[in-house]
Parts: structure tokens; C-alpha cells; sequence
């Protein structure tokens, strides 16, 4: 991983549009910032797309679609989407999944779920789990610590009942489907903006800060780490180009200047 202060001004000077994790990345101990906030009203006011991309669920993400200034947020880890809609105070909700099969999905997930907090001890639903739609979540590091070979044992139980699974710096996400940030971040792109994310992806940077961000550092030429990255550096398959100097909130402040300096 190079210095942020390494990334050179003429290829910051062709981004047009920002990904960026949500938990550690723009927030702080849970809450998001001021100086992260200001950050995303900065790349807005400077004519720049804005688009949050995490694993939390959409009820959760509604209050932060309507009052940050983005042009959407994706949820679920790819699987949901929230953006403005025509009538002023009003949101949009689209989906990778039809109805029929979020349904199917929605009741086979409930099962491994109870499974796991069953099987695995210490394990536990995260408190964000009513909001949900497309996937589950255990606890692993908001509310409740799970010790490494607990975190393990709850990613193979997912992966064995056929689901993806992945580890963020809070939760360990499980769900059914092709989708993931990747695919999602493409779908958004589609949607939204009637283009193809891969045809421009070196006008895109993606921003982010844990194991569940290595397929979007390993397709994105501009990804960024949020300096507390490091705490997860050895687990990462593929790590970020650059590191910011400052953890969370502030690192992706950042980020946003260094764009903005170009």
C-alpha cells in the first residue's frame, strides 16, 4: 500500500465518481463525522457521483439515503438500492433479486441463522438484523466480540448451507445470489446513470477499510484504505494502492482532498 500523497495529481484528475464503505470508513465510533460529511457535500458540489456501498441493511441506510448529499446508497452488500425519487423527500428502492426470490431466499437464511447462534457459541444476530431483506449478519465486533476461529467457524457454516460469506470490521454477512459490492457497484452504475462501470472504472475510486472490500480493491486502479486497514493487512488477498494517513471519518476526508486538489 503507497502513501496517499503518492497517488499521482493526473490520475486523480480523471475521477468522476466515488464508492466508499460505510462502517469505519465514514464513520467514526459509529457515528459519521463532520468532516466526513463535508467531504461527500465537497465531491457533490464539485460535480463528482457519490455512491456508499456497504453490507448493512436498507432499513437501516433509509434516514442516511435522505439526508446525505449521494446520489444513492447500495445496500446488503450489492443486493438493494435506495436513490432519490422524482418527488422531493422520496426514495427510490431497487433490487437484483425479483420478489419471489428474496422471498425463497428470505426463509432459507432465517433457518441457518438460527443455526448458527444455536451452533456457535458467543454468536449473535446483529442489532441492525430487522432492517434486512437479502441477507444475515452475526455480531462479531459492534456489540459483541467473537474471537478469530468463532468468526471462522461462522463463515464455514454459511458457506457450507451454499450461502456467500464475507467478513466486514463489524459483521460477518451471509446471503444467496451472484450479487457482491462488485456487482452491485456495476448495476448501480447501470441504472442510475445508463452506463457501464467497467468501460470507466479508472474515472471511479473506491474507498474502504476491511476484508470485505478486497474484490473492490482488487477491480478498482484508484482504491484507497482508510489508515485502521492495517489491523486486517495481513488477512487482505489483494490490499488497496494507496492508505490515507488518518483512520475512518477523517481518512476519507482525505481522500476527498486529495481528489479535489487535482
Amino acid at each position: 500500500m503507497l502513501p496517499l500523497a503518492d497517488w499521482p495529481e493526473e490520475d486523480r484528475r480523471g475521477i468522476r465518481g466515488v464508492f466508499t464503505d460505510i462502517d469505519d470508513t465514514l464513520t467514526t465510533e459509529g457515528q459519521v463525522t463532520g468532516d466526513a460529511l463535508q467531504a461527500i457535500k465537497d465531491l457533490r458540489n464539485a460535480g463528482l457521483h457519490v455512491i456508499p456501498i456497504t453490507g448493512r441493511p436498507v432499513g437501516w441506510s433509509e434516514p442516511f439515503a435522505m439526508q446525505w448529499p449521494v446520489d444513492a446508497i447500495v445496500a446488503e452488500n450489492g443486493a438493494v438500492a435506495l436513490a432519490h425519487a422524482p418527488l422531493p423527500g422520496a426514495l427510490r428502492k431497487l433490487y437484483q433479486q425479483d420478489e419471489e426470490l428474496r422471498t425463497a431466499n428470505f426463509a432459507r437464511m432465517q433457518q441457518v441463522a438460527a443455526r448458527i447462534v444455536a451452533g456457535v457459541p458467543g454468536a449473535m444476530l446483529s442489532r441492525d438484523s430487522a432492517g434486512r431483506e437479502t441477507d444475515i449478519a452475526i455480531d462479531h465486533g459492534e456489540y459483541v466480540t467473537l474471537p478469530p476461529e468463532r468468526i471462522a467457524q461462522v463463515v464455514k457454516l454459511m458457506q457450507d448451507e451454499g450461502m456467500n460469506a464475507t467478513v466486514s470490521s463489524i459483521h460477518i454477512n451471509g446471503w444467496y445470489g451472484d450479487h457482491n459490492k462488485l456487482a452491485g457497484a456495476r448495476w448501480i452504475v447501470r441504472e442510475l446513470l445508463h452506463r457501464e462501470l467497467d468501460e470507466e472504472i479508472g474515472q471511479w475510486v473506491y474507498v474502504g477499510d476491511s476484508t470485505n472490500d478486497v474484490l473492490m480493491f482488487e477491480h478498482f486502479p484508484h482504491s484507497v484504505g482508510v489508515a485502521n486497514i492495517r489491523r486486517f493487512e495481513a488477512e487482505l488477498s489483494h490490499p488497496p494502492r494507496y492508505i490515507t494517513p488518518s483512520e475512518r471519518g477523517a481518512g476519507f476526508a482525505e481522500v476527498a482532498r486529495a481528489i479535489l486538489a487535482r
